[in-house]
């Protein structure tokens, strides 16, 4: 049964690069974010294959030239495709060998095979085209990140001649939503210039809208709209954070995934188990014997 479902086709997808090289991730990982798709970085394939039994609708790219030998890799793309058959799987390699790629595409049946070129402008292209054809962005056009337990994203909104400090509680690049310390009265479509938001050690200097308000509990919630004047530079910061941000999240459930339990031993069962157990030992004594005879020659 699919679960690619109308939540999907709205939000989009997860996009996990598992064991991603240098290249990747400081550059596709970097990029793809600046272009509005929820990204991620996982250095864990056996934690990521349980994180994957939540989110079914995922996609994933994982670069076969690390950590595990070629058919380890065969092996798990295979199971996270029988298992989890919505998930999106996808290969990244430098190898262009072409039986290599038929083989993923063909036997195991992964979704994309990525062999990488030295132009990253066309292999961050060529990523890009494969995240449209699994409508990776949904309909969504912005990603947005929310805050739990942050102190240091902030506000500054200057009001009569004061600045009134605020916390953010959800940020993207169209705008906030922030609580301020002291209830304020702010007209819809209010104006206001040189607004300070503070991203952790990130500082940015914006022009606002006040879109309206809402009450969370007893806590007022502004959300304040960003002008169409606000920088590139500024942008790219708040996207920067944005996927720190989730990063942060996801490493969080990763971590919080239980193990599998460990295999019980094998216990024998027959009178031929012990036999063929012993035959190590009995090869083994005279290798024993041997290594203090060669101490005494020397």
């Amino acid at each position: 049964m699919s679960t690619i479902t109308d939540s999907t086709e709205i939000k989009g997808r997860k996009v996990f690069f598992l064991h991603p090289s240098a290249t990747v991730q400081n550059h596709i990982v970097t990029e793809l974010a600046q272009q509005e798709f929820e990204v991620y970085v996982v250095k864990d394939h056996k934690a990521l294959w349980r994180v994957l039994r939540e989110y079914t609708d995922a996609v994933v790219f994982a670069d076969i030239d690390e950590v595990m030998r070629d058919a380890e890799w065969e092996k798990w793309a295979h199971d996270v495709k029988e298992t989890l058959p919505d998930v999106a799987v996808g290969i990244i390699t430098t190898n262009k060998d072409e039986d290599l790629r038929n083989k993923y595409i063909n036997s195991v049946k992964v979704h994309f095979f990525t062999a990488m070129k030295s132009d990253i402008h066309k292999v961050i292209a060529e990523f890009l085209e494969i995240l449209k054809t699994v409508n990776a962005k949904g309909r969504r056009k912005y990603i947005r990140a929310t805050m739990e337990h942050e102190t240091a994203v902030t506000v500054n909104l200057p009001l009569n001649g004061v600045f009134i400090k605020g916390v953010i509680r959800d940020i993207s690049v169209v705008g906030i939503a922030c609580s301020l310390e002291t209830d304020q009265i702010l007209p819809k479509n209010s104006f206001f210039k040189d607004v300070q938001i503070k991203l952790q050690t990130a500082l940015l200097n914006v022009e606002v809208i006040v879109f309206g308000s809402r009450m969370d509990g007893e806590t007022k919630i502004y959300v304040l709209l960003f002008t169409q004047r606000i920088d590139s530079e500024a942008k790219t910061k708040i996207r920067k954070y944005i996927q720190q941000n989730l990063q942060r999240k996801i490493d969080a459930e990763l971590k919080a995934v239980p193990p599998p339990p460990p295999k019980p031993e094998a216990k024998p069962k027959s009178e031929d188990e012990p036999e063929g157990e012993a035959k190590p030992e009995t090869e083994a004594k005279p290798e024993a014997k041997t290594k203090p005879e060669a101490k005494t020659k020397a």
